[in-house]
């Protein structure tokens, strides 16, 4: 690992240390901690001497890096931060920050019309956006849709070092319906995000069909440097093709047929369940009947069950049997007396 990147991991996991204040911090628990984090990015064990960690914090205390941390010792020999809610993490941009920031924005800009950058455009709005609101006293005109509680989300570094790197990984893993995690030997080929929620998807190490894991049930994770990576012949693109969400089953897919109604119809034809839908007919009772090609997973269920009234599934006869089943279980709960 180089060294600036070295360094920025013992400034995330100090940091980290620090904010944790069910713990008393000696300096030879960052050490050790500075240790572990890069031993569990490297898979080797890395001398973290007590001069570099020293440097470190009044590297962190001085405005060197725009981080003006305000570490304290207290009690003679443990390590906190005097504000309890600071994190470098919620450093301010400063004003230099911001013209870098805006100047590498209009290069970006430069190259919208390429379709090599045509998915940044998402990503500079949101820059632009961020510098304008810094840089100025106005709200932020763009809102993002996030969940500061979300679990695992703490693995995302790691799992994308592992993957790019081709490194196998220990996983001690616990399932909703497991009592107990069980530790498993994964060759990691993909992180993917569905519905606010990350899933590690790849192999076990005996070869068994793809395998999704979602991170917030991750325990642990460690390096496996003894077990070789094998990648196969997995493609993302084509493992998805046919699968609404994550979850791919080993059967063939269905052809789901719709109608929804005249409300829906426009959100639906603008925002299609799935890039197979089509158009089958626009009733002159009101809406329209649609179709789309993808196998019956949970993630589908879900989707449908949403729509509520809005919609109906008229196949297939498995698919709208269930539907049935479950409304009408729905149902029964406010019929109930309370």
């Amino acid at each position: 690992m180089p060294a600036n990147k070295n360094a920025l991991l013992r400034y995330r996991t100090i940091d980290k240390c620090l904010q944790n204040h069910g713990r008393k911090w000696t300096l030879n628990d960052l050490i050790e901690a500075c240790s572990d984090a890069l031993y569990e990015y490297e898979g080797k064990d890395t001398y973290v001497s007590k001069r570099t960690i020293q440097l470190d914090i009044q590297l962190l205390r001085s405005d060197k890096l725009g981080y003006n941390a305000p570490i304290e010792v207290y009690e003679k020999k443990f390590y906190r931060y005097a504000d309890p809610d600071f994190s470098i993490t919620d450093v301010p941009l400063t004003e230099g920050d911001l013209d870098v920031l805006s100047e590498s924005v209009a290069v970006l800009r430069q190259f919208k019309d390429f379709s090599l950058f045509s998915e940044l455009n998402g990503v500079i709005q949101k820059l632009e956006d961020k510098i304008y609101h810094a840089a100025g006293t106005e709200p932020p005109v763009i809102h993002l849709d996030k969940n500061e509680q979300l679990k695992g989300l703490a693995h995302l570094d790691v799992l994308y070092q592992a993957i790019t790197k081709r490194i196998v990984l220990k996983i001690s893993y616990q399932s909703f319906s497991a009592r107990q995690p069980n530790d498993i030997v994964f060759h990691p080929y993909l992180l993917k995000e569905f519905n606010n929620r990350w899933f590690l998807v790849g192999r076990r190490a005996d070869h068994k069909p793809i395998l999704t894991l979602a991170l917030d049930r991750i325990a642990s994770i460690s390096p496996d440097l003894k077990t070789d990576y094998l990648r196969d012949d997995f493609d993302a693109d084509t493992y998805y093709k046919d699968t609404f969400g994550v979850t791919v089953l080993g059967v063939p897919p269905i052809e789901v047929r719709l109608w929804v109604n005249r409300q829906n119809a426009p959100y639906v034809l603008t925002k299609p369940f799935h890039h197979s839908q089509r158009l089958i007919e626009r009733r002159k009772t009101g809406g329209i009947e649609i179709a789309f090609t993808v196998h019956h997973n949970f993630e589908l269920e879900r989707l449908l069950l949403g729509f509520g009234s809005s919609v109906e599934v008229l196949g297939p006869t498995r698919l709208r049997r269930k539907m049935k089943k479950v409304l009408g279980e729905a149902l029964g709960h406010y019929e109930e007396a309370r």
